[in-house]
């Protein structure tokens, strides 16, 4: 999602360092102290302005979420979003979904979410995708054994080329659905991205993957 340079974005973050996380490689290994509980722990990578790892930290408050997204203006809305809904069980992190590794240990995330990702529909910007395979490299090994990935997207494309890598790298597809909205699935929270497509009519994917 890109959004033009937010004025101020920077210090906005700094100031509220009880939800957003400037050092996270110091957290690694003890994210239930930062957060001061053993709750199991999301991740949502590509968070966005944070509409869905708040709706989420809301519904479900016995869950600990991050939101990791690498723009800094983008963050800033999120931090306002988490702001407004008085959340308590949520952080952020400014940091690229390739370098995970560096701020989770092996096994200390419960579940991680990718919503709406960029596409990078050009073969030769393959590796960029966040569901190629280097990049399920990094899940698997912050994931438990049997970790899941939920993964939403608009872009047909992108929806077949990760079921094939989730697929091809061994994974189970615990479940598909192929038109979201129109499904008896309970439970479900937008991104300000599936807000606007489906209000247009756009057909929503989404996908659980296991790794075994």
């Amino acid at each position: 999602m890109r959004v033009r340079k937010r004025k101020g974005a920077e210090e906005h973050l700094a100031n509220h360092p009880q939800y957003v996380i400037l050092n996270p490689e110091d957290a690694k290994g003890k994210w239930y102290e930062v957060f001061g509980n053993n709750n199991p722990i999301h991740i949502e990578v590509g968070s966005g302005k944070g509409a869905f790892i708040t709706g989420m930290a809301l519904q479900n408050p016995h869950i600990n979420y991050i939101g990791i997204d690498i723009q800094l203006s983008v963050l800033s809305y999120a931090l306002d979003k988490v702001l407004e809904s008085g959340a308590t069980n949520v952080k952020l992190l400014r940091v690229d979904g390739s370098s995970l590794t560096n701020y989770f240990e092996d096994a200390e995330v419960d579940m991680m979410y990718l919503n709406f990702s960029d596409p990078w529909p050009k073969t030769k910007h393959e590796k960029r995708r966040l569901t190629y395979k280097t990049f399920l490299d990094t899940y698997k090994q912050i994931l438990p054994e049997h970790g899941e990935i939920h993964f939403k997207t608009d872009n047909r494309g992108l929806f077949e080329y990760s079921l094939a890598s989730f697929s091809q790298y061994g994974m189970t597809l615990k479940q598909v659905w192929l038109d979201l909205h129109a499904s008896n699935y309970e439970g479900n929270v937008m991104t300000e991205y599936e807000a606007k497509f489906s209000s247009k009519g756009q057909v929503i994917y989404r996908v659980e993957a296991v790794f075994n």
